[in-house]
């Protein structure tokens, strides 16, 4: 069995969201999905959620690509979690290339495109900005 991990904060769950994990678990037959905390996100990246990790853990156990959600509390875990969980690949966005390199000798590496016009910052920058963009509803 081919085992896959992928790392995310998962905030306002969108269409790239969903494409990275499509895309990830079709590299192999198990995916491990390993959420940042609310308190890591804070601390270490001085950013706040919008959905509590709870919810985005919840959010990502109910997709079918997923196979199980662990969450991440620091950045040195990889190593470990990778070590724990069997993986062979570790897969990210490829706006983080060449920033995971140091694991190959752990597992395969792999950067995966990004969907073009959609991130989560973009999406709150919008919200912030208020009523003047139309939204389908």
């Amino acid at each position: 069995m081919t085992k896959v991990i992928t790392y995310g904060t998962f905030d306002l769950f969108h269409i790239g969201h969903l494409n990275l994990l499509k895309r990830a678990r079709a590299l192999g037959d198990h995916l491990t999905v390993v959420i940042s905390t609310d308190e890591f996100n804070w601390n270490s990246k001085q950013k706040k959620c919008a959905v509590s990790y709870e919810d985005r853990a919840e959010i990502l156990k109910a997709i079918k690509y997923v196979d199980e959600v662990l969450p991440e509390n620091n950045w040195e875990q990889k190593v470990s979690d990778i070590i724990d969980n069997d993986i062979q690949i570790f897969v990210m966005g490829d706006d983080w290339e060449g920033k995971f390199d140091h694991l190959s000798d752990q597992c395969q590496v792999r950067y995966l495109p990004r969907t073009g016009g959609v991130s989560t910052t973009e999406i709150k920058e919008q919200i912030q900005e208020g009523p003047n963009r139309s939204c389908a509803i």
